[in-house]
């Protein structure tokens, strides 16, 4: 039996490692490319075909990848006289891997069914590395029919693969996953700042946090920038974490659900975005948010050296 063609927009962060696995597993690629030609160029050097449009891309593909930053950018591949709707064959599968709203999620996949195609929701979570490394998170939703199709696939560049129920689901989860990241990025950058105000050095919270039960991979990664100032160590930015925040708090809201914490997460986020810095990547809130408080994160560091592990 041959193997599906897949497809795949937006090869950024994310997305190049992603499409990398895919086309190392044996599976024929389309691509489409954004401004940035480096990734784009080394995915048609590795044997990836570049398409021109999402209508195009779902004329040739019998499984597409979506990796996108927002729910509007997802919703305009689709749509308009170039978008997937428009190519698509009948049994075409969608995978939207970008961390989305449920609402845009279940909206679109009602206008693949109509059609005679499936959606599947199956965002992502870790770095970078380990879509490179083909070792992402992943968190999926779909039918059980539709799940048979694109399990192969998902195992090409997912390590920690968790289907978790209808359409919509892999979403909703995601969007609880980053609450809890973007929670626990607030609460280390507040608690690192007040840390420093009353005397006790970020190396020191780094030292005996780190070393405690309260410790885990999310805490090492923010500070590794925060003390070790790694502009790299976790290369998500603010303005995707605050949209994400802000799709929590709209899923809390249709829910009817009292959100405290969700929405106080929320500003940070909101504050830094206003700035004009959304562009950051996450653990630098630890910078923002001293600034904040009159003073400047990389100083304490400094006046901390030696104090602890880096």
């Amino acid at each position: 039996m041959s193997k599906p063609v897949i497809g795949f927009i937006g090869v950024g962060l994310m997305g190049h490692g992603m499409a990398k696995n895919i086309l190392e597993g044996g599976y024929a690629l389309h691509i489409k490319g954004n401004r940035n030609r480096v990734p784009v160029d080394d995915l048609v050097a590795r044997g990836a075909t570049e398409v021109a449009s999402p209508k195009a891309m779902a004329e040739a593909c019998d499984i597409i990848h979506i990796c996108l930053s927002n729910s509007p950018q997802v919703e305009a591949v689709f749509h308009g006289d170039d978008g997937i709707l428009a190519g698509m064959r009948e049994g075409l599968i969608v995978v939207d891997a970008t961390t989305a709203d449920p609402v845009s999620t279940l909206k679109l996949a009602a206008e693949l069914e109509a059609r005679g195609g499936a959606m599947v929701d199956a965002p992502l979570g870790r770095t970078p590395k380990e879509a490179e490394a083909g070792e992402l998170d992943v968190m999926v939703g779909c039918d059980d029919a539709t799940w048979e199709k694109v399990r192969p696939v998902i195992a090409c560049w997912g390590g920690n693969i968790n289907r978790i129920g209808p359409v919509g689901s892999g979403h909703k989860m995601k969007l609880i996953m980053n609450f809890i990241s973007m929670g626990y990025a607030s609460l280390f950058a507040e608690a690192t700042v007040l840390a420093a105000r009353v005397g006790i050095s970020p190396q020191d919270v780094n030292r005996v946090i780190g070393t405690s039960r309260l410790g885990n991979g999310f805490f090492d990664t923010f500070m590794k920038y925060t003390v070790g100032r790694d502009r790299d160590a976790h290369k998500f930015t603010i303005a995707n974490a605050g949209k994400d925040v802000r799709y929590v708090n709209n899923m809390a809201n249709d829910a009817g659900v009292v959100n405290v914490m969700a929405s106080a997460v929320k500003h940070y986020f909101t504050h830094v975005e206003a700035t004009g810095h959304g562009g950051d990547y996450v653990p630098m809130l630890s910078d923002h948010v001293a600034r904040l408080n009159g003073m400047d994160m990389e100083e304490e560091v400094r006046k901390g050296a030696g104090k602890g592990a880096q």
